[in-house]
């Protein structure tokens, strides 16, 4: 497909912000998908080529974490294997929804995320009594994993939730990890969308130089800050995204509504 020079520079902006968001707290396909669509890439494409950008910019975020020796990868080699299995489920699942059907999903999930936003308890920076085993882990991770290769956005976001309620990591431990199993969830993902035939690849390598440049930039601050002063920001960005998208008669919740 064909897109304006104005649109393509639109799109590497937005992959360079979400970039750092996802290092952050995750989150950043709450910009890039609905980006994506509103630039006119269809649905399943949009999922495909974001999928392309983050898995590329994730596995830089993982290496700089690495390299500050923030990730656990014994501990959480057999939840991200779960996460890897339940992402090739759903994104094979997504490839075979009608494209209008998730046109007009796009939105609801996009209210349900700004509402799980504002609504989850405060994260600490210490570490808990985890409250679930490494099994349970393990099924939750792989839940998740179906959630981002069926959908995506705030897979991080849920993923640093779970680890920090259910496995009592402290936030900046549970993020570094959450990007280790959200690489694991994001390559399985691409594999089943490269399968379809659904990247656009351009697009896609373009946006993940922009995305790595992101990532560098959410990992440093994640390590330096914390990422709680993010959650704000995906509560305005959801809700925004959501009305922005509705605001488009053409999508296929306009014929409900009528």
């Amino acid at each position: 497909m064909h897109l304006t020079a104005e649109a393509f520079s639109f799109l590497i902006l937005i992959a360079l912000m979400a970039g750092s968001i996802d290092a952050l707290a995750g989150g950043g396909g709450l910009l890039t998908i609905p980006a994506l669509m509103a630039a006119g890439v269809p649905p399943v494409a949009a999922l495909a080529t974001n999928k392309l950008q983050s898995t590329i910019g994730t596995g830089s975020a993982v290496l700089t974490f690495l390299r500050a020796g923030r990730i656990d990868m014994k501990a959480f080699a057999i939840p991200a294997a779960g996460a890897f299995a339940g992402s090739v489920l759903g994104a094979t699942a997504v490839q075979h929804v009608n494209p209008s059907f998730l046109a007009g999903f796009v939105p609801v999930l996009l209210i349900a995320m700004g509402f799980y936003f504002l609504l989850a308890p405060k994260m600490s920076d210490e570490d808990r009594h985890a409250r679930l085993g490494h099994v349970g882990i393990t099924a939750v991770c792989s839940v998740i994993g179906f959630y981002d290769g069926f959908f995506g956005p705030g897979t991080g976001s849920f993923l640093t939730t779970a680890l920090v309620a259910l496995a009592g990591l402290g936030l900046v431990r549970a993020i570094a990890n959450t990007k280790f199993i959200n690489l694991a969830t994001n390559v399985a993902g691409l594999l089943a969308m490269i399968a379809g035939g659904e990247v656009l690849w351009i697009l896609g390598f373009s946006m993940a130089a922009a995305n790595i440049a992101g990532n560098q930039i959410g990992a440093w601050l994640a390590i330096r800050f914390g990422g709680r002063g993010v959650r704000p920001l995906l509560v305005v960005m959801s809700f925004a995204l959501t009305i922005k998208l509705l605001a488009d008669p053409s999508n296929p919740l306009w014929s409900l509504l009528k």
